[in-house]
């Protein structure tokens, strides 16, 4: 590692990654993300690129937010050393370090700082060779009798990138959040001036021209922003509007679409940015999922689709849920090896033009799989994904949500078997079959009689291939809506107050809360469970909930013992009153078995459909005619 000085500021085009500090407006439970302080020490925050640490104290940047993520600039990109740029004042020391994969921390090199009078440039260039498998790099100020400020610092390259400009498309069914996210955009002058174009999709009832904000954020915006209304055609309509008029009417090299329900961390479109066009080869830039209850958690680091069952999961060695407030990124060992990724959610992800124009556009699937299908199948095109530590945003996390059981059970179901149609390389049907069947009598047991209507749906709409999947974009929620309206599981009243006290013995249910664990054990109680809900019930035992089960506890070896009960939903907003119709249950199970038998035998022709059509359900004018109907 080399030292230098230098005069000036920072140089922007030489930027990748800027030191950032909380904005006014942030809660303070954001602050470990940007400083990593002990207890008894509290820096001055003057402005979101200024900080003043104050006497006798030690304060390190080994923060998500500030840590360089030097694994990933290795491996994905041209850059060989960053330069660790600053201006600062006052006295004290810092230091740097890096980690290696297994978390251990190494000192780099560091130097003592008196500086009086107008602040000063201070350089350290870093060597990316070691880093191949993981490893950050940050630094560390300790200061004595005196207080030392940062007044700017960046992590830079001498290397010489591409100026490229980013096309945002932004859906929006939350016009109140899309409106403060237009306006995140717009506050600081170095974002704007990478931005070409944003263009929101418009598709809620409530308009965001209408909405509190939207001048302002037009005043910051000006003329790069394109609010376009069009019908709800759910989040693959909205997004693929956006990669659309960013391919058709500007010539921006990126395009990066975010979601409305966000809080934007600013800089997330700058370092993104940076990293693309740093890029050895085109990749896709993908984003963390920052929790946006909590604000210091971490909720998701990266996914991978395993194409062996279909399902998606965190990559192998990815951190979830992880508090900040309570573990370091120094202190967090797991953090400092490098993942890979097969795909990044669009609640903020960034495309290189090339990768669109290569790949072609998302499939009509209205929401759910379609950024892993997107993402699988410009892998096959040669463009893998990468998701980029220390860019994020704020996020309601999916394990605060059921959206498995509601009307989005549709699309989770059809959308997961045109992925696996498409994308499997294996002989998944038997795995489909039995996964399915499972899944089914699961839910019946829990007497979610209206999420196995719609999944059974799903799959006869699955089954009767690719042609209809346009027009679903605008039929397929108000059908499943009417279809749910059928079934009491699907009503949600305000409170469990609606409804009589319950009648149950909860000594008894508590019993039953343990769920079994052992395959003999879990096949013993299904088994009276299918008893159970095979027989008529009394009729006093279903005009009334026989108790109140929190969503938490609503899992199908105590609900399949229960003739009726009121459960809770996962966000806490109101209750459903569940009650047992083995009439019903027989239906359905029947229905299941029929499906999922033709499914298990039809799967090799309908992969073959389903790939056929691709070009079709992915070419520009098969949207443009969606856009213009």
């Amino acid at each position: 590692m080399t030292e230098h000085s230098s005069s000036g500021a920072i140089d922007p085009s030489k930027v990748l990654q800027r030191i950032i500090l909380p904005r006014d407006e942030d809660p303070l439970d954001v602050r470990p993300l940007y400083l990593d302080e002990p207890e008894n020490v509290h820096s001055h925050v003057s402005s979101r690129r200024s900080v003043t640490v104050p006497t006798s104290a030690k304060v390190s940047f080994a923060s998500y937010f500030n840590a360089f993520p030097a694994s990933y600039w290795k491996r994905w990109t041209v850059v060989d050393e960053v330069v660790l740029r600053m201006r600062v004042r006052g006295s004290g020391r810092i230091d740097v370090y890096r980690s290696k994969p297994n978390g251990d921390t190494i000192h780099l090199d560091g130097r003592p700082i008196r500086v009086t009078g107008e602040a000063e440039p201070v350089e350290f260039t870093v060597g990316l060779k070691p880093f191949e498998d993981g490893g950050w790099i940050w630094f560390d100020v300790f200061t004595d009798d005196s207080s030392l400020e940062i007044v700017e610092a960046a992590w830079t390259t001498d290397r010489e990138l591409p100026r490229q400009k980013v096309a945002i498309g932004m859906t929006t069914m939350r016009p109140v959040d899309a409106v403060i996210a237009l306006r995140a955009l717009g506050e600081d002058p170095a974002v704007l001036d990478v931005v070409e174009k944003v263009f929101v999709a418009d598709q809620g009832p409530v308009k965001v021209r209408d909405t509190e904000g939207y001048a302002e954020a037009v005043k910051v915006l000006g003329d790069k922003l394109e609010v376009i209304e069009q019908d709800n055609l759910g989040g693959s309509g909205g997004f693929t509007r956006g990669l659309y008029e960013a391919i058709e009417h500007t010539d921006a090299a990126q395009i990066m679409l975010m979601d409305d329900d966000i809080r934007l961390e600013p800089d997330a479109v700058l370092r993104s940015n940076a990293f693309a066009r740093a890029a050895a080869q085109p990749v896709i830039v993908g984003s963390h999922m920052l929790n946006l209850q909590a604000r210091a958690r971490l909720h998701s680091m990266g996914e991978v689709v395993d194409l062996a069952s279909g399902y998606w999961r965190p990559a192998p060695g990815a951190v979830t849920d992880h508090d900040f407030s309570e573990e370091s990124l120094r202190e967090t060992e797991e953090l400092h090896l490098r993942i890979n990724a097969t795909y990044n959610g669009w609640w903020m992800c960034l495309f290189p033009r090339e990768v669109v124009l290569r790949t072609g556009y998302p499939l009509p699937l209205f929401i759910k799989w379609d950024d892993a299908e997107y993402s699988l199948r410009a892998l096959e095109n040669g463009f893998p994904t990468v998701s980029l530590p220390g860019s994020a945003v704020w996020h309601m996390p999916w394990t605060d949500k059921n959206d498995a059981t509601d009307w989005q059970a549709y699309f989770h179901t059809r959308n997961r078997l045109v992925m696996a149609a498409l994308h499997s390389p294996y002989d998944i049907r038997s795995t489909l079959v039995k996964q399915g069947m499972k899944l089914t009598l699961r839910h019946l047991l829990s007497m979610e009689y209206s999420t196995v209507a719609v999944q059974q749906k799903a799959l006869e709409d699955f089954m009767a291939g690719p042609s209809r999947l346009f027009d679903s974009l605008r039929t397929a929620l108000p059908e499943i809506q009417a279809l749910r309206k059928q079934y009491p599981d699907a009503q949600v009243l305000p409170s469990a107050r609606e409804f009589p006290p319950p009648t149950f013995d909860m000594v008894r249910a508590e019993a039953m809360l343990k769920p079994p664990t052992n395959p003999a054990t879990i096949a013993a109680e299904a088994a009276k469970a299918l008893v159970h809900n095979l027989r008529a019930p009394e009729e006093s035992t279903t005009q009334r909930p026989q108790i109140n089960v929190p969503a938490t506890n609503a899992r199908w070896f105590l609900l399949g013992n229960l003739d009726s009960a009121t459960v809770s939903n996962a966000d806490g907003s109101g209750v459903a009153f569940r009650k047992r119709d083995p009439k019903e249950f027989r239906k359905l199970m029947a229905r299941a078995a029929r499906n999922y038998r033709r499914l298990g035998q039809e799967w090799p022709r309908l992969k073959q459909v389903y790939r056929d059509a691709l070009p079709e359900l992915t070419a520009a004018e098969s949207w443009r005619k969606v856009f213009e109907n």
